[in-house]
This record gives structure tokens, C-alpha cells and sequence, in this order.
């Protein structure tokens, strides 16, 4: 309360000074790395002692206890696996698979998907239902059918029964729909009255807007792919037309006590599906958060 020259009094009706709060110290990464990194850490040291291990002697490798890190880098075992006539021939018959597989899970993803997104048919529902129920099966119950199709195709024995039940998953359709979906419709309403087709929409407009949801779909295709131990055992016979999942694991039975060549030759193996991820990291990422949006 003030007093005025006046002789009245008038209440003085601004806030009280607040006591400054103490600002608490801030981390300079979220707190759930503290959680995370050591998580992180945990699952890196398999990869870490593989790669470590390529570079042993194989009597370090065999020593007990085993050794942490190589005394010396010996590049014996790359030297052995290199050497080896197969082992180029087994990468080789790898990268065609997954190159093929890759580019047509990415055409036949796109029409699929953006027909079950955008398009209204008879059965449309049904039809994705029933697409999304295959999912569920086990490799296990499709892959004696599978094999007899293959035969009655005269594919048994050749890159094609690898790559012919590989051509289109039901994964990729479903991941680049929920993306479609995401999309905003003005985009493709605006070019029809400019005069474009449907597949001109989808090359110039929706294309260029999935790329997170491509991407996406190349990695985990081509890791399904380069990865596939399972049908390649099955389907194939004579080691000229192994995958190197193949090769590798009889590489393993032949020599089984030569452990460098055996760890330089899984590093080999891992190497291209590590570069493949840390590329298109963001983008997978990006694919996941917005594909959840709609369903």
C-alpha cells in the first residue's frame, strides 16, 4: 500500500518478485541412452570379437583361455578365403539374388501397394486380408510345395529357385500401402486435373515422396535375402550355384579347424549387409514413424 500527495491510499497491485527457480542441469543426450548404451555395447561384442578374431593366428584362437585381441594382425585367414576358387563364384550368385530380389519386391511393392491404397476393387478387402494372413505361415509348411513348383519349373539347381519365390513379398506390399496411405490425396487430385494418368502420378508424385518407405523395403529384402540359409540348402545342389550362406557353412564342415578363415569369412559375409543399413539408417527409420500414422 503507497501513499498518494493527495492524502489517499491506493493498494499497490503489482505481483510479488518470484524466487528464482534453480534451472537443472541438463544432459547433453537423452537419458535413455544411459539405458541404451550399454545395451548397445552388450550386443556389439559378438560382432567386436568376429572381427577381432579374423585377424588371429589360429593358434590364438584355439588357445585356452581365448584370446581378447590378436598379439599381431595376420591376415592369414582373409588370404585363405580369398584363395579360395568358390568363394568369389558364392558372392557373386549372393549379390544376383539379392539384386533381383531387391528391384522386383520394389516394382511389384509399389503397384501392389498403391493399389490397395488408393484403388477400390471387388475383394480388395478380402484380398488384402488373405495377403496379410500369409504372413503368419511358417517357412516350414510353404517350402515342400515350394520345391515341387520349382521342380515341375526346371528351377531346381539354378539361381532361379531362389529368386522366383523371392520376387514379391507380402511385407513389402503391406509396408509401402501403410505409407501410401500416409500421403496426403490433394497431391495426386491435383495432377489428374493437370491431365496425368495413373502411372504418372505414381512415377512423378508418389514415388519421389516414398523414398523413406523404399528404402526400407530394399534393406530388409536384401537382408532376408543375403541372409536365406534355409531354402538355398534345399534348393540347391551343386556348389557352382551356392549363396554364400551356403558356401560359407560347408566352407565351415571341409575346415573346421582352420577358425580364421572361418571368422574372416563371416566377416565378409556381414560386411555388406552392415554398409547397407548404416545407408539407409534415417531413411528406415523415417519409413516406420510415418507408415504407423494410418491404417
Amino acid at each position: 500500500m503507497s501513499a498518494t500527495t493527495t492524502g489517499t491510499t491506493r493498494f499497490d497491485t503489482r505481483p510479488a518478485a518470484l524466487p528464482t527457480a534453480r534451472r537443472r542441469p541438463r544432459l547433453p543426450f537423452s537419458p535413455w541412452h544411459l539405458l541404451l548404451a550399454p545395451l548397445a555395447a552388450l550386443f556389439a561384442v559378438p560382432l567386436v570379437w568376429l572381427v577381432l578374431s579374423s585377424f588371429m593366428s589360429d593358434a590364438e584362437i584355439n588357445r585356452f583361455p581365448p584370446a581378447l585381441w590378436p598379439s599381431k594382425i595376420d591376415f592369414g585367414g582373409y588370404g585363405y578365403v580369398l584363395g579360395n576358387a568358390m568363394f568369389p563364384r558364392w558372392l557373386l550368385n549372393s549379390a544376383i539374388v539379392s539384386a533381383v530380389a531387391v528391384a522386383s519386391n520394389l516394382v511389384f511393392g509399389v503397384l501392389g501397394g498403391y493399389a490397395f491404397a488408393r484403388m477400390r476393387f471387388a475383394g480388395s478387402r478380402v484380398l488384402l486380408v488373405l495377403m496379410l494372413a500369409t504372413m503368419a505361415i511358417p517357412f516350414q509348411l510353404t517350402m515342400i510345395p515350394t520345391f515341387l513348383v520349382m521342380k515341375k519349373l526346371g528351377l531346381i539347381d539354378t539361381l532361379g529357385a531362389l529368386i522366383v519365390p523371392a520376387l514379391v513379398t507380402p511385407f513389402a506390399v503391406f509396408l509401402l500401402r501403410q505409407f501410401f496411405l500416409s500421403l496426403p490425396r490433394e497431391l495426386e487430385e491435383a495432377a489428374w486435373i493437370d491431365g496425368c494418368n495413373r502411372l504418372r502420378v505414381i512415377f512423378s508424385i508418389v514415388l519421389p515422396l516414398a523414398r523413406p518407405a523404399l528404402a526400407t523395403v530394399a534393406v530388409l529384402t536384401f537382408l532376408t535375402t543375403w541372409n536365406d540359409l534355409t531354402w538355398p540348402l534345399i534348393a540347391i545342389n551343386h556348389d557352382t550355384q551356392y549363396t554364400l550362406q551356403l558356401g560359407l557353412t560347408t566352407f565351415q564342415g571341409q575346415h573346421h579347424t582352420r577358425w580364421s578363415a572361418v571368422m574372416a569369412g563371416n566377416v565378409l559375409t556381414v560386411l555388406p549387409v552392415l554398409i547397407a543399413f548404416l545407408f539407409a539408417q534415417k531413411a528406415f527409420i523415417r519409413s516406420v514413424t510415418s507408415s504407423g500414422l494410418k491404417g
